[in-house]
């Protein structure tokens, strides 16, 4: 019996560590598709290749650094695609793409990975892309200078929570906050920022 289930063991360990093998190259491809299609959703056009360009940037007061996308027309740049992240979602890790003009104005965002509860914090994209007559909720066009840091109404601040779903609302706007530092550290040219084109890490 035990050289039968040490030969199973065997067989389903190669079995896994084919399809691993056999699944790594398209996921890796779909990923960074993915965040492609995100850094042009949420910068002013472009005609770089923001990922040969890319930077590790540590902010100050920050323990990881996050990856900085820069987006540049005939050569001029425009603006900036941060992939940020926090880990105060209801559900824990909730990763972005925060997109600035050279100006310090939000583009846009995009939602790269959460596991926040259905009908609920998973409403992120759509309830900051909506308009309100409260507070801040549409987050395009806001002049970060001008309103950072942001937090929801509840703590004192302007911007809308998601309906029932306060503690997505916050960790969304930490993810945008630690963007806008990041992005406030690659315009002041602070001695903090760390740059290396290595590929980027996921959050600790």
């Amino acid at each position: 019996m035990l050289l039968s289930l040490g030969g199973i063991c065997i067989i389903v360990s190669g079995i896994l560590a084919l399809v691993n093998h056999v699944t790594a190259e398209p996921i890796a491809k779909a990923e960074i598709e993915a965040k492609v299609a995100a850094i042009r959703a949420v910068t002013p056009a472009f005609d770089n290749n923001p990922f040969t360009e890319l930077q590790r940037v540590l902010p100050e007061g920050e323990t990881d650094s996050l990856t900085v996308y820069p987006a540049k027309k005939a050569g001029k740049l425009v603006g900036f695609a941060i992939e940020s992240y926090t880990l105060k979602g209801f559900s824990g890790l909730i990763r972005t793409m925060i997109g600035f003009d050279a100006g310090g104005k939000l583009i846009d965002f995009a939602v790269l990975q959460h596991a926040e509860s259905p009908g609920l914090g998973s409403r992120i994209y759509e309830w900051y892309h909506e308009k309100s007559e409260t507070g801040i909720r549409d987050l395009r066009g806001l002049d970060m200078k001008t309103v950072s840091p942001l937090t929801v109404s509840k703590d004192g601040g302007k911007v809308d929570a998601i309906t029932a779903a306060t503690i997505s609302s916050r960790a969304f706007l930490d993810a945008v906050n630690r963007a806008w530092k990041t992005f406030s550290t690659v315009q002041g040219q602070s001695s903090s920022v760390n740059t290396d084109n290595t590929a980027p890490q996921q959050p600790k």
